[in-house]
């Protein structure tokens, strides 16, 4: 079998064709990514200005909305720009790059989310004791924790996806590379990284999915013995919103990631993926601002003070 140059660019098909549909399919993305970058934007900008946010719950929050636009920006510009210019071709260094950045910010999320939920964990059950069970050296090496396990998830499938001899039809069906999608064409035997692949899934995924489940099982134990309904209220406000994002990554990362390969399809993959990585980083900022009342009245603050300021201009 006829097997391509090493140096040849792969081609990303895309998701939307040029017709009127797909077009406006195409904006309402774009649209959502832009939203995005400045809804995470003005999250970090708020935890980092104000005060009352300076706790470890919102600096875990921070990186969350840090690693939502690090996410859309290293994919939604190349894909605008592939179909804007109809030059959908991509290196394998440019190819490479994306499978880390993706993984290394998916992995990372996934123990991210974990730490965000014994966060709660411990806001809900040990209040008392919530400065001791998670001070601030803790908070920060759980956040290290999950940049460095995410990347060197990322590194390990990147440079061992890169490292097959790929067959002549170098098209990748697919928006953005990602690693299950460049794997298909692969003329080696690819069984056993498969394999391993599977394994980091089920680390990166299922076992903080796991902590995940464990913890809001304990709180939702604790909230159902509470005696006073406004600190009921609060909890459950505060972990629904948590839950909401939890499902939103979790499901679209498991069904990519983890389903039989008999049972893939590239069309359901595309759409899939665009989810968690276009769709789910405009909703994780929108459901911690309208869910959480402490953001909520930092945004009024900081928009009254740039009322205020001009209003002191003119």
């Amino acid at each position: 079998m006829e097997k391509r140059n090493t140096t040849s660019d792969f081609i990303l098909l895309g998701i939307f064709k040029h017709t009127r549909s797909h077009l406006f399919l195409f904006m309402m993305v774009l649209t959502m990514a832009i939203i995005s970058l400045m809804a995470n934007a003005l999250m970090l900008l708020l935890i980092l200005l104000d005060p009352q946010l300076h706790r470890p719950m919102y600096f875990l929050l921070s990186q969350l909305s840090l690693m939502d636009m690090m996410l859309v920006s290293s994919i939604v510009p190349k894909m605008a720009a592939d179909y804007l210019t109809w030059n959908k071709s991509i290196s394998p260094a440019g190819c490479g790059l994306q499978i880390f950045v993706s993984l290394t910010l998916g992995g990372g999320e996934s123990f991210l989310l974990a730490a965000m939920s014994y966060d709660r964990y411990v806001a809900v059950c040990h209040p008392l004791r919530y400065p001791v069970l998670l001070n601030w050296r803790l908070c920060f090496q759980m956040t290290l924790g999950s940049w460095f396990l995410g990347a060197a998830d990322g590194l390990m499938q990147a440079a061992t996806t890169l490292s097959f001899a790929f067959c002549s039809a170098h098209e990748i069906d697919h928006f953005f590379c990602e690693a299950p999608m460049l794997v298909r064409l692969a003329c080696a035997d690819t069984s056993v990284f498969e394999n391993v692949m599977y394994v980091c899934c089920v680390l990166m995924l299922l076992i903080p999915f796991s902590l995940i489940l464990a913890s809001y099982s304990l709180i939702l134990s604790a909230v159902l013995h509470m005696r006073s309904q406004e600190a009921l209220r609060k909890a459950f406000a505060t972990c629904s919103s948590h839950l909401a994002v939890v499902a939103l990554f979790y499901g679209p990362a498991i069904f990519i990631y983890m389903r039989p390969k008999s049972y893939r399809s590239a069309n359901h993959d595309k759409v899939v993926s665009a989810f968690y990585t276009i769709l789910t980083p405009v909703l994780n900022p929108l459901i911690y601002s309208l869910r959480n009342s402490e953001v909520r009245e930092a945004l009024k603050k900081w928009l009254g003070k740039c009322a205020d300021f001009k209003y002191q201009q003119t």
